[in-house]
């Protein structure tokens, strides 16, 4: 194979494609990496561990400035219109996000999952009660926001981020497109970073079987059945209920009409963006009101995120119970506000919510690196956790505006 064939395998294409063939080649190396010990003096899985450290890196670099910018950009340039049905769409949107976000909780109390982490020398500082949650929660909002940048404070980042973006919802057209225009930039260089993943996944998979064996793969087929779980339960069970609260009637064929039009296209596609036009035309054909439709379906696709509170959420929770962190019921409710406010502010791009596991995971004390090791651990499960994620957010997003609407027809006869 040339170089130029090569470059292509590994950068262009499809990226659940390239996912894959790095977990089947760090598979591999770790498995065949005893036996060539002998013959070539090292590990060849501990060498090519460093690829791995070098992507867990890059995200836990990029991810303070990340939150920072999209939030800001997200909220100073946010059109909410005037019309009661798409208040009655926002609710539902951030309704269904929290419910999902609780029910991976409860997914996480019932079949705890832990992975393997390098804990290293990382001082961690549990929290006692919620109280003491609490006033730590406070100090971080209110801590300078240079130094919240530099220490990858992400509660203090958030809440500047949220005050900065509410300020300049009144600030000219020209200044919210220079935001969106840093929004735009830092989103390129996400995308760069993630165009490794491969690589990266490869490198983690390889050291990590290496390291703890075969019983580790078993662990993150565990923690993705965990995540999966939790989704469909949302997307049959939670979802159907908050649509029968709607329109007093049997949901399912609407929630079926929803999954199998938007949702599967969704999951090959792995964007919500780019599902939108699935979504419009999918609204058309159930003549929903285009004026509330074409509305709500682009802001569903920003704000809508269930399947993103729930990877946030199970992701954050594995690297507390892998720790050994005891959670009491109010710290978890409180981890399900801040999944849903996380989830409603990641980003477009392909695994774009696991880019706020380290916000999360700040609620317990738990350092920024091991934080970005759990996001390598969701690109290795990403091949089927991110397509599922979506499938939920993007299919959720027209059934709920579907829900409203007919709800507003029934009332107007």
């Amino acid at each position: 194979m040339n170089s130029s064939r090569l470059f292509s395998l590994l950068f262009h294409g499809n990226l659940v494609k390239r996912i894959f063939i790095g977990l089947l080649l760090g598979i591999l190396v770790a498995l065949i990496s005893p036996s060539l010990n002998a013959l070539v003096g090292f590990n060849l899985a501990d060498k090519v561990g460093i690829l791995g450290q070098i992507f867990v890196r890059s995200l836990r670099s990029v991810a303070p400035i990340l939150v920072f910018i999209l939030v800001i950009a997200a909220i100073a340039n946010k059109k909410v219109g005037s019309k009661s049905s798409m208040k009655d769409i926002v609710v539902l949107y951030l309704i269904g996000t929290f419910l999902a976000a609780l029910t991976a909780v409860l997914a996480s109390f019932i079949f705890p999952s832990k992975v393997a982490l390098v804990t290293g020398d990382h001082s961690l500082s549990p929290p006692g009660e919620l109280s003491e949650v609490m006033s730590g929660l406070i100090f971080n909002v209110i801590d300078n926001p240079i130094t919240a940048l530099f220490n990858a404070n992400f509660i203090g980042i958030l809440a500047w981020a949220i005050g900065l973006g509410v300020a300049l919802r009144h600030a000219s057209e020209a200044t919210k497109n220079v935001v969106n225009d840093f929004a735009e930039a830092v989103s390129k260089i996400v995308h760069f970073i993630i165009a490794f993943a491969p690589i990266g996944v490869f490198g983690l998979v390889a050291e990590t079987l290496g390291d703890k064996g075969l019983q580790a793969l078993g662990q993150y087929i565990h923690l993705l059945a965990v995540l999966i779980g939790a989704m469909l339960f949302v997307a049959f069970v939670i979802n159907p209920i908050l649509v029968f609260w709607k329109i007093r009637r049997n949901p399912f064929p609407l929630v079926w009409t929803c999954v199998r039009e938007s949702g599967l296209t969704a999951f090959l596609t792995r964007s919500s963006a780019a599902n939108i036009p699935v979504n419009m035309a999918l609204a058309k054909r159930l003549n929903l009101d285009e004026e509330t439709y074409s509305v709500s379906i682009p802001l569903g696709a920003n704000i809508n995120m269930a399947g993103a509170a729930i990877t946030i959420t199970i992701l954050t929770l594995s690297a507390v119970y892998t720790l050994g962190v005891e959670v009491s019921i109010p710290t978890a409710l409180l981890l399900s506000v801040v999944a849903t406010v996380c989830a409603c502010g990641a980003s477009g791009v392909s695994g774009g919510s696991l880019l706020l596991i380290p916000l999360a995971c700040s609620l317990f004390g738990i350092s920024n690196d091991i934080a970005a090791q759990m996001i390598g651990v969701g690109f290795i499960i990403g091949v089927l956790q991110d397509s599922t994620e979506t499938a939920l957010n993007s299919s959720t997003d027209v059934l709920f505006t579907a829900a409203v609407c007919i709800s507003q027809e029934e009332d107007n006869k």
